[in-house]
């Protein structure tokens, strides 16, 4: 609970699956949290955790010592925050979250430099349940000089924060992000994997488990995306197929613009698209599980794993 002296006014600019989850953190920690949503609706829920929900972005922010974005992407962030700039005051603190990639941090934080904002570059590494508990890893990059105004708003959301530069406008944290959520898209991939893999050769998967089983292979991550798919707990997602395959889709693109080929990238950015357009959309994104089969399969393949002995 951060001390009385150290409650800031926060809005928060978006209100899905994190961004609701680190609102109510905020709020817990005893912050005057504002929020917003593009559909007002997903936001309602947040006045029982003591959040005022603004009808616009310039609404929310007005008044606020720090704006935290957790939109969809770079372009949507951009959108919203130019809809906020009459209520923006200068000198407040943009905490910048949204998986935005690299080239729309520049934009960002040009945006902060004409507004007067004191720009961070700060996307977060969890899903729900670590963002419901204030328990984020947030990757962080900003001026040391204005960190101790933001250090609240960081202890309220996460349990550690890792710097990596001076500089919000240079991304480095952003490029950080990437390259870690490279490993979690790849690892989730493989996961879906398996459990297709196994279906079709005719394997228990318990067997795979057990053949890992405390040894160098075995992940808890890759048990718990499995168990996800097998136990058919895919929603409420943890993490959702479409951010998912947008997050994939900018690991490409920076890889791409850094003159190297990411193989494994490209072919889970593809899944997790297959996965969206068969519906998925919505689910977690261990549910590109499911791009392994025909959509029309969907149901018996979930009954197939849900139907564990």
């Amino acid at each position: 609970m951060s001390a009385p002296t150290d409650q800031r006014t926060v809005a928060v600019l978006g209100t899905g699956i994190m961004g609701a989850a680190m609102a109510r953190s905020l709020a817990r920690a005893g912050h005057t949290v504002r929020a917003w949503n593009r559909s007002r609706d997903k936001a309602e829920p947040l006045t029982a955790d003591g959040v005022h929900v603004a009808d616009t972005p310039a609404g929310a922010v007005t008044g606020a010592d720090t704006i935290l974005t957790m939109l969809h992407d770079g372009p949507a962030a951009l959108d919203v925050m130019t809809r906020a700039a009459d209520g923006l005051r200068p000198g407040a603190a943009w905490m910048q979250s949204t998986t935005a990639g690299v080239e729309a941090i520049t934009r960002l934080a040009d945006f902060a430099d004409r507004n007067r904002l004191v720009f961070f570059d700060a996307p977060v590494l969890g899903t729900r349940r670590p963002a419901e508990q204030g328990e984020l890893l947030v990757l962080a990059a900003g001026p040391t000089a204005h960190r101790a105004a933001i250090a609240p708003v960081l202890d309220a959301v996460g349990t550690r924060t890792v710097w990596t530069g001076e500089d919000g406008a240079a991304g480095s944290a952003t490029r950080l992000k990437l390259v870690a959520n490279s490993w979690v898209l790849a690892a989730t991939n493989a996961a879906g994997e398996v459990l297709a893999l196994a279906e079709a050769l005719g394997v228990d998967p318990d067997h795979f488990f057990d053949a890992i089983a405390g040894g160098g292979l075995d992940l808890p991550y890759l048990r718990m995306k499995a168990d996800l798919v097998r136990e058919d707990r895919l929603t409420p997602a943890q993490f959702a197929v479409d951010t998912a395959a947008k997050d994939a889709r900018l690991i490409v693109e920076a890889g791409r613009a850094g003159g190297v080929r990411l193989d494994v990238a490209e072919a889970s950015a593809a899944r997790l698209a297959r996965a969206a357009e068969q519906g998925h959309g919505d689910e977690d994104m261990a549910a590109a599980y499911y791009a392994s089969f025909d959509a029309a399969d969907d149901r018996q393949h979930r009954d197939r794993h849900h139907d564990r002995p």
